[in-house]
């Protein structure tokens, strides 16, 4: 069997090596000196002036929008994970979507200004697959519309734009360490932010408000990650490297053998994101678009059929989930109807590439042919 994605686990005694250490402590959470030290290694690492980890993605989003006080509405993608979409339902605001860019497949900028009202406050946009949306442009119209902004980065440790960590942008960025990411901590995420006041403010959002035993600065949530977590992420944080060159080498093998029918930013029989010519990409995912959804529902059928099991991510477009209001959204509609992302984890070999690349080819071939 080929899952799509496997978790990166590292050498079991050296996370036991953390575990050890966890009994004799006795300490499990309530930022405990794992998390504070993983913090601080995520820190260096990624060269960020701050962050504070969190139990996941999930509530990084929540206290992202909790603390810039976003109200009424707030402009999203339409092709992003559930997540994006419901944490700002869940904060009491109302999502406004703005179709994507067929080739970046991030949120289109030029489309942002026709869609702000006088209740916009904010923009949420995602970095789709790790690719950086056009921040340049999404800053230019936040500060001309006096607009807070919000990276859904969930997919991007590692990537880098102009130069910088991708989490140096925006009012704040958000990370997840879920399981299925290149660097976990089998539950996490993570919130990032160069202001100061609203660093401050986070990490009392994230433990309950508190600021000393029986004093509290506003309102909280649990948002709380564990020594056990925190464990994990120190185990891994020091594989990262070979991760993203593993992830690296993995993309180049399906490019080189789907060549004959790849197209980048091009009309043809399969394509995948145009990467940011200002990022240094993670490859975090391996994305392709199939010219309709019949041939993408039978590339997927005939994988699956060999136990191999590509997801059809982002699907549904969200503008179509039964709490939030539709929009004309057609770019991002056709798109999520016909993408596939491709099995791609750390053990994954180039022979297993290259038999999905033939149960794929197989299709392409019968669908050229007929």
């Amino acid at each position: 069997m080929i899952p799509v994605t496997k978790p990166f686990m590292p050498p079991k005694e050296e996370y036991l090596q953390y575990l050890d250490g966890i009994w004799e402590r006795e300490y499990l959470t309530n930022n405990g000196p794992l998390v504070q030290k993983l913090e601080q290694e995520l820190k260096r690492y990624l060269t960020v002036p701050n962050i504070l980890y969190v139990s996941n993605g999930t509530i990084a989003l929540q206290i992202a929008i909790k603390a810039l006080g976003l109200k009424g509405e707030v402009i999203t993608t339409p092709f992003s994970y559930v997540a994006t979409t419901s944490s700002i339902v869940w904060e009491g605001c109302t999502p406004v979507f703005v179709d994507i860019d067929p080739n970046t497949l991030n949120m289109d900028p030029a489309r942002i200004e026709e869609a702000i009202t006088e209740k916009t406050t904010g923009i949420l946009a995602t970095h789709v697959f790790g690719n950086p949306c056009d921040i340049d442009a999404i800053q230019n119209i936040a500060e001309k519309h006096d607009l807070k902004v919000i990276y859904d980065a969930a997919h991007c440790f590692g990537t880098q734009y102009k130069g910088k960590s991708i989490y140096e942008y925006g009012d704040i960025s958000t990370a997840s360490f879920h399981a299925t990411k290149l660097f976990h901590t089998v539950e996490g995420g993570a919130v990032f932010t160069n202001s100061e006041e609203l660093h401050r403010k986070m990490r009392y959002m994230r433990n309950f408000g508190h600021a000393g035993e029986e004093t509290f600065k506003g309102v909280g949530i649990n948002g709380k990650n564990s020594e056990l977590h925190a464990a994990m992420g120190l185990a891994n944080l020091k594989y990262i490297e070979k991760i993203l060159d593993s992830r690296r080498e993995q993309c180049g093998y399906y490019y080189e053998f789907l060549g004959d029918f790849y197209f980048e930013n091009t009309e043809g029989s399969l394509q995948t994101i145009l990467i940011n010519p200002s990022a240094e990409w993670n490859y975090s995912y391996l994305p392709l678009i199939f010219e309709d959804e019949v041939t993408a529902l039978r590339v997927k059928t005939n994988l699956e059929k060999e136990k191999i099991y590509p997801r059809r991510y982002f699907y549904p477009s969200l503008e179509t989930l039964d709490y939030v209001q539709s929009a004309n959204v057609n770019i991002s509609r056709d798109i999520s109807s016909r993408i596939l992302c491709m099995p791609l984890f750390f053990e994954l070999s180039q022979t297993e590439i290259r038999e999905v690349y033939k149960l794929i080819k197989k299709v392409l071939v019968s669908s050229t042919q007929s």
